[in-house]
């Protein structure tokens, strides 16, 4: 597959601008990026996807080459706006797989439109926790502007590389992901594209730490395939949030990558593609039903009539809620 199969497309949306890249035949496979990144994370795997699936991979608007509007950058918002794309494209259903702030897409996506979920894979996923690496919760207050604007002052981006490049040497767990945090940092050049950013990072991290959970309604995931992919050394969102979310989501596969931070499709590309191939290979589509979707409702949700039930879900939300209250506490 050349560089040509692999060029961004354009598709105008409620009068935005939004770009993606699309490639192959087969079932539809959504990659979804993180913040401040684009569809580009997803270049090197495209590629082999593409032989056995239509791949879609958009740059959310606020990001890559899609319109940057003062807008609704909500995780809700893009799961609209998700949506919205794949029906122009002719796609009714689709597996999502979704890293970091894209894998709370993907969730808030399967939970909007379960009809139109197929099965999830969660890279590195927001939304399962409160906790968050202590960088974006300083990038949430006041002021961040002329904090990432400073990041483009003359000599800064030497700067920014040396200590990351210290990050690496020390091997901290956010040196891991170097290279990455350079091209997020290269991805905010214009005040246009620094505003995206924080509007996206304010709609989902504040000063305390992640403002959207999922873990609450985790239970409707029964019955959807779902997988779950990480870094043993995720310095943004850490790893503990994978075990949590495999509690708390029935039948799900957890797979950890050792020695990966952030971004374990990027440390270890070959595995990555095997198992999401095999993934979608062995498991079969969710089935849902309006008449499901009420049971578990009725049947699932915690602190129901019958009171907090004994289940991993509430465990797990119980869990986050002391969490929590540790972290305010200090």
């Amino acid at each position: 597959m050349g560089d040509s199969e692999l060029r961004l497309h354009h598709r105008v949306v409620h009068g935005y601008r939004r770009a993606y890249r699309m490639a192959g035949q087969g079932p539809p496979l959504v990659l979804i990026h993180g913040i401040g990144d684009s569809s580009a994370t997803w270049a090197e795997l495209i590629p082999d996807l593409a032989r056995t699936h239509t791949v879609v991979a958009p740059d959310l608007l606020g990001h890559g080459a899609s319109d940057k509007p003062r807008a609704d950058y909500s995780v809700a918002a893009y799961a609209n706006g998700l949506r919205d794309l794949l029906t122009t494209l002719d796609i009714e259903q689709a597996t999502l797989v979704g890293h970091s702030l894209g894998g709370g897409v993907a969730m808030q996506f399967a939970y909007q439109f379960p009809e139109r979920t197929e099965r999830l894979v969660l890279v590195s996923a927001g939304g399962v926790g409160r906790e968050v690496n202590p960088v974006l919760r300083t990038v949430s207050l006041p002021g961040a502007h002329l904090m990432l604007s400073a990041l483009q002052l003359p000599g800064m981006r030497l700067y920014v590389g040396l200590f990351a490049h210290l990050m690496r040497l020390l091997d901290t767990d956010l040196g891991q992901d170097a290279s990455e945090l350079l091209t997020l940092v290269d991805a905010l050049p214009d005040a246009t594209s620094r505003s995206a950013f924080i509007r996206t990072l304010r709609a989902v991290v504040d000063w305390r730490g992640q403002v959207v959970t999922m873990l609450d309604r985790c239970y409707l995931t029964e019955g959807m395939p779902t997988m779950l992919i990480w870094g043993d050394r995720d310095g943004v969102v850490p790893v503990r949030h994978a075990y949590g979310a495999h509690e708390a989501m029935p039948g799900s596969r957890l797979e950890i990558f050792e020695g990966a931070g952030h971004f374990p499709f990027h440390s270890d590309p070959a595995r990555f593609l095997s198992l999401v191939q095999d993934f979608t290979g062995t498991t079969s589509p969710a089935d849902w039903s309006r008449e499901r979707w009420r049971e578990l409702l009725l049947a699932g949700r915690p602190g129901s009539a019958a009171g907090q039930p004994d289940t991993p879900l509430a465990r797990a939300v119980e869990r986050e809620l002391q969490e929590a209250s540790e972290r305010s506490a200090t």
